[in-house]
């Protein structure tokens, strides 16, 4: 905060810390105030509370379309950004008159002063992450006129494109208002404002700096009692009595109490205490934790032990209100939802939280990382900003410091410019609050940084380093499935805890059904556009299929990125973008829980937690697909990172067909050290047992408990050269003409150079088409899984690694324009691709129709490739295409099918940093 008079309060009103006792009086201010904006307009609104919530503003006047803004984000239905004063009489009773008072304001966006009775009070507060107060002078008995003003517009350029999350209207709003805890009340003479509580786990002790302000000209004398109790029990564990001068102004009493028998706190034990400070007319209190976070080389400690961070993002998207919420019921459901999916840390990008998430983070074992208020590539060109950043953090720390989840904070998110700036500031932040960890940045694209940790790092947040890619998106459309991978050749140059950025953020399709959910301040146009465009283009029965087959695409890729950073020794954590869908920057739905934290149906907690937990099976082993004349080799490791080490642990496994055709065995680990990724053993598995084609799965179980894990693998039948003598298979569209008009059945394979079409891709489309256009667009697979034409590929209707090379040896199909002559409908592919919400065109690698006088499938996947799968899927297709079952019931002209398949067609091809240029 920026204070226009040094004896203004600052924001260390500890909502867990607020002075209380017998003779304390305090005034909820809840309830109706006058509001009047900077046009006049005024208002009867309630507070706490936001104008987009009284419906006070300017009116929403856009309507859905496939275009900005209302692609872009969630559309306030009001809003409404500068000055609105907020006015209401307030009477003081005689027991809080003539005497100091103070108005507390939980959480304000931006900047806020009070007038009373006409008169300025001389102060004012700027912050985002910390609650804003007034001292006011002794009032006399009676009604007295508050006039609060409050103005939401941007103070400081702390964000790139309005994009950063303290202050946006891509997740939260702008929103003008108070939240949370909103009262007056009376300011002790000599008043306990504020505890700080430094653990020392190895002593069983804590270290107490009691802030003690002296409203009076004179030294004062107190007895202070402090009490220490075990949350859980109430039994007490801890006590000190001791005299306090108290100097005008500010002064610290500095303690330690040792504690009997204290608990530690983590993400297993979540063992809370409660300290209270006691003294004549004032107490504090705070709940605290016995908990140490520290590095030792590439490695992260809590309380001595290893830890994995199992992370997703917190982007402030609060899809009903626009704004955070200020009660712990606001919170339990998304973390206990975290916990759920095996989740043990929360990212908070570019804000900070207020109290509640801290206390609802505190008894659930969550690791929680906040950063400052600012995502901007300019760090260091304004002195102002530099300044605001150095006082938020000071009040961050003053007001939610105590709490144990809180364990690591960066200056903001992907920070350019000035690093030296950025150093000064976690160099300052370490040595203000050592309780936790710091970093300059969550990663950067600045030239010359990012792919190392600075020099006061304790930890890298990044998705590259100077020796390559942590993250899938450099890998997984580049490089054939593999399961045996890490990224050791990526770690040679780190030296610090790594934990990778902002993993996955692939697209799921938009979910229509999500709409009906939307009945509060925001209007989802962007879902509304889609819909109707889905609509208009006769698809609109497709939605379900095109949400759960991207969906389940985005499980298997959520999966192999956290198992592949779970096998890199050294490596600390991942940070997801994100399990929860993002509603703003181009509507980057990425989440397989919506916004509401409601799970989108493809997937549940369970099938999650399988690789996202705290003791995880893993299966090393190099592809997805075999030939039946191979063996399948896989070497075994358990990643514990749970509270203790496991001893004498049998690891069951079983290599199963669809049809119940079973391999199994056992392996027994007489030791796995906690926080360890520990190899267990290898299996080999012949499979010529498997005939046919056959998608395999392997499970691996840990006996007598809950950790279980498992994998898709193929085999398929050693193949020679296929012959056919009833197919023309051809490449040449004069050859595949010739054979139609003859009446005969073709296979046409045409030119990937003269298909109509988009580039083919493995990955889904990257965060959002919207907000970066620049790549090919599809989001994976969506075939008729029990097609005939399929039965040599065996498959879910939806992307898998199977999928791989097929797709990365084809182009897609535009087959908008693709109709069947007699009805005039599209034709569906078999195999067909799922286009971005942007687009919602047609798209397809393989259809059948009849053409001239005969029958035909077109494949723009290359079948000549020389693979298990591809020959597999290419004479499934010439069986099907030979037996008596294939009469395609449309028909397709001769020119139509020309005009997609044999003309000069520059397909745009991108590459996984093309999004960024």
């Amino acid at each position: 905060m920026n204070m226009k008079t040094k004896n203004t309060c600052v924001a260390i009103c500890l909502l867990t810390g607020v002075f209380s006792s017998a003779s304390a009086q305090s005034i909820k201010l809840d309830g109706m105030w006058k509001a009047v904006l900077s046009s006049g307009q005024t208002a009867e609104v309630t507070l706490p509370g936001t104008l987009d919530m009284a419906g006070v503003g300017i009116p929403n006047a856009l309507n859905p379309a496939m275009e900005k803004p209302q692609l872009l984000r969630l559309t306030r239905k009001v809003s409404y950004v500068g000055e609105c004063g907020y006015s209401r009489t307030i009477e003081i009773p005689e027991d809080m008159a003539n005497r100091p008072l103070r108005l507390e304001m939980e959480r304000v966006m931006w900047k806020s002063s009070l007038k009373i009775d006409g008169k300025e009070l001389g102060q004012e507060n700027i912050s985002l992450n910390s609650p804003h107060c007034f001292d006011i002078p002794p009032l006399s008995a009676g009604k007295h006129l508050f006039d609060i003003t409050i103005d939401n517009s941007e103070q400081r350029d702390i964000s790139f494109s309005n994009l950063c999350h303290s202050y946006t209207n891509d997740t939260q709003t702008m929103w003008n208002g108070v939240l949370g805890n909103f009262k007056l009340s009376v300011a002790p003479t000599v008043e306990l404002r504020s505890l700080n509580v430094y653990p020392d786990i190895k002593k069983g002790e804590i270290a107490l700096v009691l802030n003690v302000d002296n409203l009076s000209s004179a030294k004062k004398k107190r007895k202070i009692s402090i009490t220490v109790k075990e949350n859980r029990t109430g039994a007490i564990v801890g006590y000190l009595s001791a005299k306090h001068v108290a100097s005008e102004g500010r002064s610290l009493m500095k303690s330690v109490i040792k504690l009997d028998n204290p608990k530690l706190w983590d993400e297993f034990s979540p063992s809370l205490y409660t300290v209270e400070a006691k003294t004549e007319g004032s107490s504090v209190s705070c709940s605290f934790g016995m908990r140490e976070v520290e590095t030792s080389g590439k490695n992260l400690l809590v309380n001595g032990k290893k830890v994995f961070l199992r992370g997703t993002l917190d982007c402030c998207v609060f899809p009903l209100t626009g704004v955070p919420p200020t009660d712990k019921n606001g919170w339990e459901k998304e973390m206990q939802t975290l916990k759920d999916w095996g989740f043990n840390h929360i990212r908070f990008h570019s804000w900070c939280p207020p109290e509640a998430a801290f206390e609802v983070a505190d008894s659930l074992g969550l690791y929680l990382q906040t950063e400052l208020p600012v995502w901007s590539l300019k760090i260091g060109d304004d002195s102002m900003v530099t300044q605001f950043l150095h006082d938020e953090f000071r009040h961050m720390s003053e007001s939610y410091g105590n709490h144990p989840s809180w364990i690591m904070t960066t200056c903001g998110n992907e920070l350019q410019h000035d690093f030296n700036v950025l150093n000064n500031l976690v160099k300052e932040m370490k040595t203000a609050d050592g309780r936790r960890l710091y970093a300059a940045t969550s990663f950067t694209f600045e030239k010359g940084h990012g792919g190392q940790a600075e020099p006061f790092d304790d930890f890298l947040i990044t998705q590259w380093t100077n020796d390559g890619w942590v993250r899938g998106q450099g890998i997984f459309d580049e490089q054939p499935p593999s399961f045996d991978k890490n990224y050791s050749k990526s770690m040679g140059c780190v030296t610090v805890p790594l934990v990778s950025h902002e993993i996955g953020q692939y697209a799921v399709y938009p979910n229509m059904e999500e709409i009906g959910k939307y009945v509060g301040t925001l209007d989802p146009l962007n879902f509304k556009a889609v819909k109707n465009d889905l609509e208009a283009k006769g698809l609109m029965g497709k939605a379900k299929d095109f949400l759960d087959a991207t969906g389940r695409f985005a499980h298997v890729l959520y999966k192999e990125e956290i198992e592949r950073a779970m096998k890199t020794p050294g490596f600390s954590g991942v940070q997801l973008l994100g399990i929860q869908d993002f509603p703003g920057q181009g509507t980057a739905l990425v989440g397989l829980i919506d916004a509401f934290w409601d799970a989108k149906g493809m997937v549940d907690a369970e099938d999650f937690r399988q690789f996202n937990s705290p003791v995880v099976p893993l299966a090393n082993f190099s592809k997805a697909v075999y030939s039946s004349n191979e063996e399948f080799h896989a070497r075994i490791d358990v990643a514990n990172y749970g509270s203790d080490r496991l001893e004498n642990t049998k690891i069951l496994w079983t290599l199963s067909d669809e049809k119940g055709k079973t391999e199994s065995g056992s392996i027994v680990a007489s030791l796995i050290p906690q926080g360890e990724v520990a190899e267990i053993g290898e299996i080999d598995v012949l499979l010529s047992e498997f005939t046919v084609p056959s998608k395999l799965k392997l499970i691996l179980k840990i006996e007598n408990t809950d950790y279980e894990n498992c994998w898709n693998v193929w085999a398929y039948p050693r193949m020679d050269n296929l012959v056919t003598k009833r197919v023309t298979v051809t490449s040449d569209f004069a050859t595949a003409k010739v054979a139609l008009q003859r009446g005969e059945r073709v296979l046409y394979l045409p030119n990937a150079s003269k298909v109509v079409g988009i580039e083919s891709k493995f990955l889904p489309v990257f965060w959002s088409p919207v907000h970066f256009p620049n790549q090919a667009g599809g989001m994976g697979v969506l075939a008729v899984a029990d097609h005939p034409s399929l039965k040599g590929f065996p498959n879910d209707g939806h992307s898998d690694w199977q999928w791989w090379n097929p797709v990365k040896n084809a182009s897609v199909m535009l087959m908008d324009s693709v109709f069947d002559k007699n009805t005039g409908r599209n034709i569906e592919p078999i195999i067909g691709v799922i286009d971005n919400f942007y687009k919602n065109r047609r798209l397809g690698y393989l259809f059948e129709t009849r053409c001239g006088n005969g029958s035909l499938i077109v494949s723009s996947i290359n079948l000549k490739i020389d693979s298990p799968e591809i020959k597999s899927l290419f004479k499934g297709i010439i069986d099907y295409m030979e037996s008596s079952g294939f009469n395609p019931a449309n028909e397709i002209s001769l020119e139509t099918l020309e005009a997609i398949t044999n003309n000069k067609n520059t397909v745009h091809k991108t590459n996984a940093t093309s999004i960024y240029q």
